[in-house]
């Protein structure tokens, strides 16, 4: 049974990034590339061993290599891109980036063949049948199981903040859903997602894990698709909540961000803080209100007592930590609202082609 351990954990602060893109044709529409890119010629060699798809033939995914230092994140995310890119052009293709690709239509596109991908069609069923969507995964490495486990706990009320400001996938199936990240609630329809419960242990995660696998309920560690939890393999804090980014600048910020939360709240680990008790039925609120609004939305504080708008929280943050790129976010241009202004100006082909990379 593949389960993970303890051991796994045993560094703190390094760094990985998982990007999910889409392979389209040069109008940007989608086009299953997945034969030609993962199981024909070989990628080039920053992608040997870190190329997969998804569950569609044209969604795929890299993963960087192990990075050291925060410093690096930029220079590798773009690399990654990068060598993608090129690699999808090889074949004919272009490479497009958003949490959900606005004219893909489930139900004319193509699932993958792979095995892994089968098993989960025909035990889902719908959810997962229609499930095109494209996430940005952060991990950070953590020295010790436990503090791995609390951290993953105390993040929980950080991440709505983060999905309202990564929102980037107004559009599903061809229409206007009307919220910011249509992503995180097509997701959402899956089994094992969202906010997870806090665990007490991580020998109590790692019992949910392989219960999970022995009744059957998933078939590996990796189905337990949560919002964030304590990777038992690469023995890291996995953070799936942002869409699909089309700007590595903003891949970059949010990587920059969530290292910082980590390390802090590994640092309050240490200290002995006792963390925060925060109701699951909360966070579902606040994961909510970012899905719906993006930019607009403010947030039920821990204690459920007030809100706290975007804007005052990302102030905060930034100061607390000395990080800056969650400040120039918001400073810039809303992804999802650029996709509706697109959409509105100039048609869906233009829209489409803006998300190319």
């Amino acid at each position: 049974m593949d389960i993970g351990s303890s051991e796994a954990f045993s560094r703190l602060g390094t760094l990985g990034v998982e990007e999910e893109f889409y392979i389209v044709d040069d109008g940007g529409r989608p086009t299953s590339g997945i034969g030609d890119l993962v199981y024909g010629d070989p990628p080039p060699d920053l992608l040997e061993d870190r190329l997969d798809h998804e569950l569609f033939k044209f969604t795929i995914e890299t993963q960087t290599p192990l990075i050291e230092s925060i410093d690096a994140v930029d220079e590798t995310v773009r690399a990654v891109r990068e060598a993608l890119v090129d690699h999808a052009e090889s074949h004919g293709y272009r490479i497009a980036a958003a949490g959900l690709h606005p004219a893909a239509k489930w139900r004319e596109l193509d699932h993958a063949e792979k095995p892994r991908y089968r098993a989960q069609l025909d035990r889902i069923r719908y959810p997962q049948h229609r499930n095109t969507t494209a996430g940005l995964h952060v991990h950070v490495g953590v020295d010790d199981a436990d503090k791995a486990t609390w951290v993953a706990n105390e993040l929980r009320w950080y991440l709505p903040p983060l999905l309202a400001l990564s929102a980037n996938s107004p559009f599903w199936n061809g229409f206007d859903s009307g919220l910011a990240s249509a992503r995180a609630k097509v997701f959402e329809a899956l089994p094992n997602t969202g906010m997870p419960t806090a665990f007490d242990s991580f020998d109590s995660y790692l019992d949910f894990e392989r219960q999970m696998v022995e009744t059957d309920s998933i078939n590996d560690r990796g189905e337990l698709w949560y919002d964030v939890r304590p990777h038992t393999g690469h023995g890291t804090v996995e953070v799936r909540t942002p869409d699909g980014q089309t700007d590595p600048a903003r891949v970059t910020a949010f990587t920059e961000y969530v290292h910082a939360l980590v390390l802090d709240l590994a640092a309050r680990y240490e200290d002995g803080e006792s963390g925060t008790d925060v109701r699951r039925e909360l966070l579902d609120e606040n994961k909510w209100r970012a899905m719906r609004y993006g930019r607009e939305a403010s947030f039920v504080t821990p204690e459920g007592e007030s809100v706290v708008d975007l804007a005052t929280h990302v102030d905060a943050e930034c100061d607390r930590l000395g990080v800056d790129g969650l400040r120039e976010i918001l400073d810039g241009d809303c992804c999802s609202t650029r996709q509706r202004r697109i959409h509105t100006e100039a048609g869906m082909d233009a829209l489409c082609r803006s998300l190319l990379l």
